[in-house]
């Protein structure tokens, strides 16, 4: 199976109005930069996003937002986005605010083929209104669901062209857990090597997750907060 596409306006073909989209990264730590402006060109609109994060005004998620493609959020930091902040004040964007270790657990288990899983993280909060409460072992646990997507992009290292994928440090974060639990995986990648080339000892996705792949460009790899000594 042929998974190498020529590029991110390649990679995104398919994805329409209205669908639901993980997209990997941390803060701007390991986006999918490419596919991302290959979204805001594109202009698909009601867009569901899945992130940990909606990135800053003029980078990452908050382009989108900027063009007003996104329905929904399902975040857990937000705080970095003032047109974020704007459009849900004002009613303009729907947001499901989910707690980050949660988050990261309803990607992983719709991915693992798990519908839905116990958690004590935030029972006793308005996290937990309308949701299912168990008492399990002398403590009250939340019932959360887990989440999937029409669509997962993810942000990888490198990658050979099988799909197998290696994340570089901390830009590893939310992409392993989201590139499984798309029903079409899309990872773009800064060097695309050969099959046999990867050590199979550090993969970290198996190709099998994995639809789509593209060597990326022009990363700009932006630190959102940067914290120097004196």
């Amino acid at each position: 199976m042929n998974k190498v596409v020529k590029d991110a306006h390649e990679a995104i073909q398919g994805i329409t109005n209205g669908m639901t989209l993980m997209l990997g990264g941390f803060g701007l730590c390991g986006i999918p930069e490419n596919c991302i402006a290959a979204l805001v060109k594109a202009g698909q609109k009601d867009l569901t996003c899945i992130s940990n994060n909606a990135g800053v005004d003029d980078f990452g998620i908050g382009l989108m937002l900027q063009q007003r493609q996104v329905k929904k959020m399902i975040s857990s930091y937000v705080g970095e986005n003032a047109e974020f902040e704007r459009q849900l004040l004002s009613g303009e964007l729907e947001v499901e605010l989910t707690p980050q270790g949660t988050l990261a657990e309803k990607c992983r288990a719709g991915g693992a083929g798990i519908p839905a899983f116990f958690t004590a993280t935030g029972y006793g909060t308005e996290i937990a209104e309308g949701k299912e409460t168990r008492e399990i072992n002398g403590r009250m646990y939340v019932l959360e669901e887990s989440l999937t997507a029409d669509y997962a992009l993810v942000k990888a290292w490198k990658g050979d062209k099988y799909g197998n994928l290696i994340y570089k440090g901390t830009a590893r974060n939310f992409n392993p857990m989201m590139a499984m639990a798309g029903k079409i995986t899309i990872a773009e990648v800064e060097e695309l090597v050969e099959p046999g080339e990867l050590d199979p000892n550090q993969v970290h996705t198996p190709g099998i997750f994995v639809q789509r792949i593209f060597q990326g460009k022009n990363y700009e790899k932006r630190i959102e907060q940067r914290t120097v000594s004196k």
